[in-house]
C-alpha cells in the first residue's frame, strides 16, 4: 500500500499514541496486580510502537511475528537497535501469548521484573526514529 507523506504521518501518529496509551494501561494495572494485563499491555505498547516505526519507513508486515522479523530485520540488524530489544520485544510477543492463551501458564510480578522500563526505554528510541512525524 503506497501512503501519501500526510497518511503517513496521520497512521505514525496514530500508532505511536496508542503504543504510549497501552504502555500508561500496563502502568495502572501493575499497580493492581493484574500481571497478565501488564504482559499484555506492555508487548501492546511496544507493537504499536514499530508498527509505527515500520510505517514511517515504508516497510509492510501482516502479522504479529512478520513485525517481530521486520523489527529486527531492519532495526536491530542495522545496529538502529540493540540486540537486546529485538530479544526483549520477541519475549514479551511469547510472554503475551502464553498469558492469554495458556490456561496452565500465569504471569508472576516476578516475570515481569524491569518490563516497565525496558518498555519505556524502547519506546523512548523509537520515538527518535519518529521525531519528524510527531513534532
Amino acid at each position: 500500500m503506497s501512503l501519501s507523506e500526510e497518511e503517513r504521518t496521520v497512521m505514525v501518529r496514530r500508532e505511536y499514541e496508542k503504543a504510549l496509551q497501552f504502555y500508561r494501561q500496563a502502568e495502572m494495572n501493575a499497580e493492581i496486580e493484574l500481571w497478565d494485563v501488564v504482559a499484555n499491555r506492555l508487548y501492546y505498547s511496544l507493537f504499536h510502537g514499530v508498527c509505527a516505526l515500520l510505517i514511517r519507513y515504508g516497510i509492510q508486515v501482516s502479522s504479529h511475528k512478520g513485525a517481530v522479523i521486520m523489527f529486527g530485520q531492519h532495526f536491530v540488524q542495522t545496529g538502529k537497535f540493540e540486540t537486546n530489544d529485538g530479544r526483549f520485544y520477541a519475549q514479551l510477543q511469547s510472554m503475551r501469548e502464553k498469558a492469554d492463551y495458556s490456561c496452565y501458564w500465569q504471569v508472576e510480578s516476578t516475570d515481569l521484573d524491569g518490563f516497565l522500563p525496558r518498555t519505556k526505554g524502547i519506546l523512548d528510541k523509537i520515538k527518535e526514529h519518529l521525531s519528524p512525524y510527531l513534532d
